[in-house]
């Protein structure tokens, strides 16, 4: 899946992440950045993500304009 990070508490890990498809927000999982190369995340940072199996973003990577099919990229 692919969204934008509307909000991220680096002292606690608490963040949403704003889903493209149906702008629905879901909530960071504790292990979000876990073998990731973020550290932390800012508001508006672009970011492909997983669900877990509380329905939770996990798993957050990189991904380009162009990877994620952004229209008029």
């Amino acid at each position: 899946m692919q969204g934008v990070v509307k909000s991220y508490d680096p002292a606690s890990g608490d963040g949403i992440v704003v889903r493209d498809t149906d702008l629905s927000e879901i909530d960071l999982a504790g292990d979000a950045l876990e073998g990731s190369v973020f550290r932390m995340l800012r508001q508006g940072q672009r970011v492909v993500f997983d669900l877990d199996g509380n329905g939770r973003a996990t798993k957050l990577r990189l991904g380009s304009e162009v990877d994620m099919e952004t229209p008029g990229a």
